[in-house]
């Protein structure tokens, strides 16, 4: 569990890459240059922990790509003390991210192999989640609702309505949305039933599936 002088070096190159592709939240590019990357990825990908690219984690799921992790943060508009919801927690770097900004971070994996390994590896780091719940990501978590944001880090099909109602006046939902490639959905929720709805172009993630495994 090192986090090496070259470790920091190469994190300041990759803060350096996502302030070039136009990230320019100071405290989501903070969090980015503090949080060791490589220690989410398998030792045999060390190499690539700071490159800007997502990469497999097992399970068929991947660690994402550090801007896309930065963009959908940024558009959460997270301050501290907010309570967020994010559905799919896999490695934990994006549920770091929120921690250090932070968040009162609620997190669903429907991936038994990977909740067991990430809820004892992130307190290890001295990311401390509200929770982490082995679950079905689909129907979000009502007992905790409304949400300040709630953040989907797996390409839907379609917006799950519930999620939708858990989200607070002002609240924010963060979602890749299509099936092959999806479009970077932000919902605002501004009244009971109002949505104000933008999009923000194609990016690649790996499906969000129903139930759990």
């Amino acid at each position: 569990m090192k986090d090496t002088l070259k470790h920091q070096g190469l994190r300041q190159q990759l803060v350096a890459t996502i302030k070039r592709k136009g990230i320019k939240d100071e405290r989501v590019i903070d969090a980015i240059g503090k949080i060791p990357r490589h220690l989410f990825m398998d030792s045999s990908f060390l190499d690539h922990a700071y490159q800007d690219k997502a990469f497999p984690i097992g399970a068929d799921q991947t660690i994402s790509q550090p801007y896309t992790v930065a963009f959908q943060t940024e558009l959460m508009q997270v301050k501290p003390g907010d309570i967020v919801l994010e559905i799919g927690t896999g490695s934990g770097y994006q549920t770091a991210v929120l921690c250090l900004l932070g968040a009162k971070v609620f997190s669903i994996e429907r991936q038994n192999e990977l909740y067991k390994k990430t809820s004892k590896f992130l307190p290890k780091l001295g990311y401390r989640a509200k929770k982490l719940i082995f679950g079905d990501g689909y129907i979000g978590l009502e007992t905790e609702a409304p949400f300040d944001s709630i953040i989907v880090t797996a390409g839907a099909p379609f917006v799950p309505k519930p999620l939708l109602s858990q989200l607070k006046i002002g609240g924010r939902l963060v979602i890749p949305v299509g099936d092959d490639v999806q479009i970077m959905t932000l919902f605002i929720r501004k009244g009971p039933k109002e949505f104000e709805q933008h999009e923000f172009g194609e990016f690649r993630f790996v499906p969000l599936l129903e139930d759990k495994n």
